[in-house]
């Protein structure tokens, strides 16, 4: 009989760990708490408790190339960059294409996990539910596949703002912002320079009297257009731009990017620019954020050191006056309240996991965390490559080290995200997207062989090499090998452009001025005149007018008249 692998969460990572575990011959059932797929891209006029919620216009930060699943393309005219809503539409097309939706309980709450009594030997787990009508439910599964992500628990850090609780005006979470229209003529502060920051200050100003951009530590800022127009993402995630980073010093790497991002627009001029280097945070990308600044709509302010009334009084002194609405764009925390605190210990949105999958202490390892994690690329081809390893896990194909090995891995990453970011809680899941991608695969067997490819194929390796790293490299060969995926890594330019192809430019003219051609024309004659009187040069430069009279023999010159 087919392992039964209970999968909590029906979004962009609960939706891939069904078909992975159809893929492997397992058998899935998911349960999901809403009555629709999409997790955190479904958009709810009112959102549901203990769960992140999306404003109506949030469009991706990535491109669709580098963010779809990895053997199901996004359509060619889906724009690069997706409205929350064409996301939804792609996630309906891969659970239909996939039929994955049987699979799902809606409406259904898991109340608890736990470990059955002879867990070390079964490694089966206890799944208890509670359904829409109330119905309890105790299943026994033989795996668990946790997708609720880490966008879980608004974090309103209300104490560390003195006068607060005295604030005359509106206070509310980012996730509880849908639209700008209630706040025309308004005065706004946003607080926080993360990604939903950055987009509600901008939206809010086009309609408020003012924005203030609120940031203790400020941040370097990413654009979504990138060289030439095309999506930046697909330019910065190449193997080769990976390569150079590993050789090249750490400081000449950040020097070299904060001089481009310096380049579009003075950060410290915008009062943006962070004490610490580009590397160090995880960056924030808006297109339109200094427009706004540069129009005056919204201003970037210190971090807020007092609420008097209806004033904010910032670290620097600086008052402003009746404020409206002040909106925390301050990130959130995560949990897990089916389980037990000590299979999956949580603190200050810190977690120990084997590769920020697996709990190292099990005796048996049964249970997977799918999309805890902040990767710096797309999170969807990550949550697949996870699932795509797990439940190889879970059938014995793939073995985890010891728990010394595991715990010393844990370790050496939590001592390198340290080294290497400024103290946040957005930090503490952070992984380079390529490597990560790289390391799982090889733990899955599915990770691209460059040197072969370089001699059975070396279009396709060039491609990957120089191309951006796009998961379907990761379907080449081995375990879920796909068919499409040499000519998907082929063609992801040209869905790139097809989007684009709304209007059929004219190709410039090229022309030439006549004053341009005239020179050119003077020129040449002048040197025909020296060539063929080298012999007497030296009587010509000592007669000009000799000369001018020679040049008068191919060219008219202008007469000057008195």
């Amino acid at each position: 009989m087919a392992k039964r692998v209970a999968v909590i969460g029906g979004g962009t990572s609960g939706l891939t760990c069904i078909k992975c575990c159809l893929d492997e011959g397992l058998e899935p059932v998911c349960f999901e708490t809403s009555d629709d797929i999409g997790g955190l891209w479904r958009f709810k006029e009112i959102p549901d408790p203990d769960r992140a919620s999306i404003y109506h216009s949030l469009i991706i930060n990535s491109s669709k190339e580098m963010m779809c699943y990895s053997d199901f393309p996004i359509p060619a005219h889906f724009p690069n960059y997706m409205h929350n809503s064409l996301i939804m539409d792609y996630f309906r097309m891969y659970a239909e294409h996939f039929h994955l939706k049987r699979h799902i309980h809606f409406q259904t709450k898991v109340l608890h996990v736990t470990p059955r009594p002879d867990f070390p030997h079964s490694g089966q787990w206890d799944v208890e539910t509670e359904s829409k009508d109330g119905l309890r439910e105790k299943q026994v599964f033989d795996a668990v596949m946790v997708c609720t992500g880490h966008h879980c628990h608004p974090h309103l850090p209300l104490k560390d703002f003195p006068g607060i609780d005295m604030f005359k005006g509106k206070i509310f979470h980012s996730r509880d912002y849908k639209n700008p229209e209630e706040w025309r003529g308004k005065r706004v502060v946003v607080i926080g320079i993360g990604n939903s920051g950055g987009d509600i200050a901008v939206e809010l100003s086009r309609m408020a009297k003012q924005v203030y951009l609120s940031t203790r530590k400020g941040s370097w800022i990413l654009n979504r257009v990138g060289d030439n127009g095309v999506p930046s993402d697909m330019i910065f995630r190449n193997r080769m731009r990976g390569w150079l980073n590993q050789i090249l010093p750490f400081g000449l790497i950040n020097y070299l990017r904060e001089k481009q991002l310096n380049k579009r627009f003075n950060h410290k001029l915008y009062g943006l620019q962070p004490a610490h280097r580009f590397s160090s945070q995880h960056a924030t990308i808006n297109d339109d954020l200094p427009n706004r600044i540069l129009s005056g709509t919204v201003s970037v302010k210190p971090n807020v050191q007092e609420f008097r009334g209806s004033s904010v009084v910032f670290e620097d002194g600086t008052v402003e006056d009746d404020i409206d609405l002040v909106v925390f764009a301050t990130g959130y925390t995560f949990s897990f309240p089916f389980l037990s605190s000590h299979v999956i210990p949580v603190s200050k949105n810190r977690v120990s996991l084997y590769k920020y999958v697996y709990p190292p202490a099990l005796e048996c390892p049964t249970l997977a965390v799918i999309g805890l994690i902040q990767p710096l690329g797309a999170i969807t081809p990550v949550s697949e490559m996870q699932a795509r390893w797990a439940t190889r896990v879970f059938k014995e194909l793939c073995k985890l080290p010891p728990m010394s090995a595991m715990m010393k891995d844990i370790k050496a990453k939590e001592e390198a995200l340290a080294q290497r970011y400024v103290a946040a809680q957005r930090h503490t899941i952070e992984v380079d997207y390529i490597p990560y991608m790289d390391d799982l695969a090889q733990q899955v067997g599915a990770r691209p062989s460059i040197p072969k490819l370089l001699l059975t194929d070396p279009r396709l390796a060039l491609n990957i090499i120089f191309g951006p790293c796009t998961s379907y490299q990761f379907r080449l060969h081995g375990p879920g090998r796909w068919e499409g995926a040499r000519q998907a890594i082929l063609t992801q330019w040209d869905r790139v452009t097809e989007p684009l192809k709304t209007r059929c430019a004219p190709e410039l003219q090229s022309q030439r001025s006549s004053y341009s051609l005239l020179f050119s024309v003077s020129v040449a004659a002048l040197l025909s005149a020296l060539y063929y009187s080298r012999a007497s040069l030296h009587s010509l430069i000592a007669d000009p007018s000799s000369l001018l009279d020679k040049i008068r023999a191919f060219v008219p010159l202008p007469v000057t008249t008195q």
